[in-house]
């Protein structure tokens, strides 16, 4: 795969004489197949040849001890190379340089890395036992842990600011204190409910194993989240129309987001369920769209409408990388890989943004709200609309009646008592 890129003899033997020649030929054979462009393989392979041989006059002996030496590299890098780099962002950016071409050799050359970078770390030794009892004890799934996992990273980051390296040290004044700066870094400026959870079960956590002298869960109140206080965030067909129009349907992006667009805001479907479809999920024959394993543990099958139909196959026939990958909605640059349901939010979002429509946080919720209003205006019962858009219970469908305009005027006018 090296002859590809590399024509004088030269170079290549240098490559390959390197003691990391054959994990880069075979990087650069991962980067053809995912679909990386002639530039990366240019770019990539001599900043990993610079990264083997700092690693070996670092004291790496072999592959294994190859990770231990990638954080250090990444500094070197950014101290050469990020001179201009005037903001964090360009930092980031300068590092990300160095640290995603390694991290990406690193997981194809040993099958452990991958593992163990997604596993939860911590400087603290009983906070990556903690992960450990949340996925045997608790048995929470890897997407809850990833999300305790960046809350402590903020508390751990509050921690090492106020000079506090031992969580025995951990104290009433010191709990209340990141409290209150988490909620003024909040955008809705109060207490997470998401934090103070799992806080209290951190505390609980700590003082079960002895690390605490006393249970502090008492310190830390469960955020008030008043049932039904907040109205679902749609918007009119009027304005599903103008964000449909602001997409750009002769690119392959377009073609793309159009689709998912179409098949969020007519079955109301989550983010993450747009992330976690198959083309296996679809039924030509039959007309069917099938979504499996929704959040309520259960799957639904819906009728294909013709114009939700067409969309995709637009997509598929025009735009849809070949990949053996069975998911429909990939990414358009390399990696191909699926659709991250943050990267699916993030677009509903643009698109939003980008039609001038307001709404208090726009995303991928938008168009699922816009949907059961849709449904509510058409007199369909709150049972028949929660099994539609695959809600867990009937209390997730009660608050769409705080804006069934029609029948909250009927009870104000006083002739709404049949309705009540």
């Amino acid at each position: 795969m090296l002859e590809k890129f590399f024509v004088k003899p030269e170079t290549l033997e240098k490559i390959r004489n390197s003691w990391l020649g054959i994990p880069i030929e075979r990087y650069v054979t991962w980067l053809v197949q995912n679909g990386y462009a002639n530039r990366s393989v240019y770019k990539r392979v001599p900043m990993l040849m610079q990264f083997g041989e700092f690693a070996k006059a670092a004291g790496a002996k072999d592959f294994l001890d190859l990770p231990n030496h990638a954080e250090a590299f990444t500094n070197h890098w950014v101290a050469l190379h990020g001179q201009n780099a005037k903001t964090r962002s360009a930092i980031r950016s300068v590092a990300y340089e160095a640290s995603n071409p390694i991290n990406q050799m690193l997981r194809i050359l040993l099958p452990d890395f991958a593992k163990k970078s997604s596993d939860p770390q911590s400087k603290h030794d009983c906070l990556v036992k903690f992960f450990e009892f949340l996925r045997e004890e608790r048995g929470l799934s890897p997407r809850t842990i990833k999300l305790y996992r960046h809350c402590l990273k903020r508390f751990e980051q509050y921690l090492a600011r106020v000079g506090i390296a031992d969580l025995a040290q951990l104290s009433p004044p010191v709990i209340s204190a990141f409290i209150t700066d988490a909620s003024i870094a909040s955008r809705r400026g109060g207490p997470q409910q998401g934090t103070c959870s799992v806080l209290r079960i951190l505390l609980r956590y700590l003082h079960r194993e002895g690390i605490l002298g006393r249970d502090l869960i008492g310190v830390v109140e469960p955020a008030q989240k008043y049932k039904l206080s907040e109205i679902p965030r749609s918007i009119s067909w009027e304005q599903v129309r103008l964000m449909l129009e602001a997409v750009d349907c002769r690119t392959v992006v377009g073609r793309r987001d159009y689709a998912f667009l179409l098949v969020m805001v007519t079955y109301g479907l989550r983010a993450r369920e747009i992330a976690a479809l198959t083309l296996d999920d679809i039924d030509w024959k039959r007309n069917r769209l099938r979504v499996p394993e929704r959040k309520a543990g259960h799957s639904t099958a819906y009728p294909l409408s013709t114009v939700v139909g067409n969309a995709i196959i637009q997509y598929l026939q025009n735009g849809r990388p070949q990949t053996s990958d069975r998911h429909i909605f990939l990414r358009v640059s390399a990696p191909m890989t699926p659709m991250t349901y943050q990267s699916v939010s993030m677009r509903a979002s643009w698109y939003l943004k980008r039609a001038g429509i307001p709404v208090s946080r726009p995303g991928s919720h938008t168009l699922r709200h816009t949907c059961v209003q849709r449904l509510l205006d058409s007199h369909m019962s709150l049972k028949t609309i929660g099994d539609y858009v695959g809600h867990s219970s009937a209390q997730s469908t009660q608050i769409y009646a705080k804006v069934d305009i029609h029948n909250l005027r009927e009870v104000a006018l006083g002739g709404g008592e049949d309705i009540v």
